[in-house]
């Protein structure tokens, strides 16, 4: 990746992060672990990687995005507010009774969403409906879904992966944002569903692995995806809950607490340094 995209896309991501902690602060709830453990990868597939148009969010072909874990909506929210799908001042109103902006994503609401997600395990279902749609319509948009490595628990999301490896769906890629931590334990101590990757290739998925946070990496595997045929995608991305959050990273009580006036103060310091250095 050239030096000038990867530092743009990390100034992004710091400021996806911000939109986080922004978001969570002022609604006193909602779920900070998860957000910015996917704030990387979120951020390469709005401003890199997918073919969408702020001005015009139905538009018929663009390509379409699944948030499946959709506890992690205040991620998606401020990656859509930098887009520019709606303001970045609505970030500071999420949860609120008459806000656009409600804890899980709404397709009825918020501007750039295409499914309404919540229930662990059905956005994944809902994007191979999706890409099916368009192979039978030979349509040329590719769907991404991002699921948490807790929600593969469920087993639907195997259902839906054993019939996007049968139809051949290779217009689709679904990332596992695979940080160990779920909302009372790591994944061993609740109920592992590793190996990740040689579970999804036998269901007939091209499998790639990638450290989340590395933007070569991020570039590398949507790039093999999209020059995979006749398989979907998986790609299990190794990431760190909490990151960009010194105190919030590794730690399981971060899944679904918000930070409290101190600790929104310290997360800020720390991503507005790092922000000051990314654009020094």
């Amino acid at each position: 990746m050239e030096v000038t995209k990867k530092e743009q896309l990390k100034k992004i991501a710091c400021k996806v992060r911000m939109g986080v902690i922004e978001g969570t602060f002022n609604a006193k709830s909602g779920h900070p672990g998860g957000s910015l453990s996917i704030s990387d990868l979120i951020t390469y597939l709005y401003f890199s990687e997918m073919n969408v148009d702020p001005s015009n969010p139905q538009w018929e072909d663009r390509d379409r995005f699944v948030l499946s874990k959709g506890h992690t909506a205040p991620a998606l929210y401020a990656v859509l507010a930098e887009k520019g799908f709606f303001s970045k001042d609505l970030i500071k109103t999420l949860r609120k009774p008459d806000s656009i902006l409600q804890g899980h994503p709404s397709m009825r609401y918020t501007p750039g969403v295409d499914m309404s997600t919540g229930s662990l395990g059905q956005g994944i279902s809902v994007a191979v409906g999706m890409a099916l749609s368009g192979k039978l319509r030979n349509k040329d948009y590719r769907v991404y879904t991002i699921l948490g490595d807790g929600e593969i628990e469920e087993g639907q999301v195997w259902e839906a992966a054993m019939f996007a490896g049968n139809k051949k769906l290779d217009n689709l890629v679904a990332v596992v944002d695979f940080n160990n931590l779920q909302i009372d334990g790591t994944l061993d101590e609740v109920n592992s569903p590793c190996p990740i990757d040689e579970k999804f290739a036998s269901f007939g998925w091209n499998v790639i692995c990638i450290d989340a946070h590395c933007f070569d990496q991020i570039e590398e595997a949507f790039q093999a995806a999209r020059a995979c045929k006749d398989k979907p995608t998986c790609i299990v991305a190794k990431s760190v809950k909490g990151k960009g959050v010194s105190f919030m990273e590794n730690q399981c009580n971060w899944h679904g607490s918000a930070p409290n006036a101190e600790q929104y103060a310290q997360a800020m310091d720390e991503l507005n340094k790092a922000l000051a250095e990314l654009e020094a």
